[in-house]
């Protein structure tokens, strides 16, 4: 009888836990799928408005170029240009893309004539005085982290993950609400170990373009300093012919012209 009995307790605290259709693993690589290699390549001008506390407003003005490498492992590549202000006009920062190390990453500082490698430990550092870091650009490695699923709902699958290792970030972890039917993270929150909200992302606006869903306005709020960036994106193309040189430091003071036109 006292199997029996325990046979019907796991059998409740089975029948009350729920079944989720997919592993935490595959949502997380279709969402990285849909969020960095739509495309063989693709093409946006982004307008970046920075604000702080106080309500003050910069304005970063940018072309994004972006070129897969190999589908098959991950490796892409992107190429950043700066139209405005004055003060990072012409700047260029560039990634190549790794699954196996470290991304590789440039800064092209033209007022000093300078290419400076960011190194991996600056990856979670402000772009360009903004509150998205240079890895939120070119995206974080999925096995940077361990992935669970923790709820899932009509729309969304809700994904917490923690880094494997937590001392070379900020956060303790992060919560990603990813949209069941295009698999875009339509909103991620950094926690640190006393469960504070640190920072937040938010897909604004999300557009269909050439077939592919595309986030076209986003936000990133920083709940420690109270600013806030809003990036909007136009012009976006995708399967565009983009040419494997142009991912090259030669590129970096030699600008593409034809592609950023």
């Amino acid at each position: 009888m006292k199997h029996i009995a325990k046979l019907f307790l796991l059998l409740a605290f089975l029948w009350n836990v729920p079944a989720f259709a997919m592993d935490a693993m595959d949502i997380v690589r279709k969402a990285n799928h849909v969020s960095y290699y739509n495309g063989e390549d693709g093409r946006a001008k982004v307008k970046m408005r920075i604000m702080d506390a106080q309500g003050r407003v910069r304005i970063r003005e940018f072309i994004i170029l972006r070129r897969d490498e190999d589908k098959t492992d991950g490796r892409q590549e992107f190429y950043v240009y700066f139209n405005k202000p004055a003060d990072v006009k012409k700047m260029v920062f560039m990634v190549k893309k790794n699954m196996d190390r470290d991304d590789d990453r440039w800064l092209y500082l033209p007022a000093l004539d300078l290419v400076k490698r960011i190194a991996a430990s600056d990856e979670r550092t402000s772009f360009v005085g903004s509150n998205f870091f240079y890895e939120d650009v070119s995206g974080r490695g999925i096995n940077e982290d361990n992935h669970r699923l923790v709820k899932e709902d009509d729309n969304y699958y809700v994904i917490e993950n923690t880094p494997k290792n937590p001392g070379a970030v900020e956060f303790a972890s992060y919560k990603s609400w990813i949209h069941k039917t295009t698999f875009l993270p339509v909103k991620v929150e950094y926690y640190d170990a006393a469960g504070k909200l640190l920072r937040r992302y938010s897909a604004l606006k999300v557009e269909m373009i050439s077939g592919y869903p595309t986030v076209t306005a986003s936000s990133m709020e920083d709940f420690r300093t109270g600013s806030k960036t809003l990036m909007n994106y136009s012009a976006v193309k995708y399967n565009i012919g983009l040419p494997d040189n142009i991912f090259t430091e030669r590129y970096l003071r030699k600008v593409p012209r034809k592609y950023l036109r």
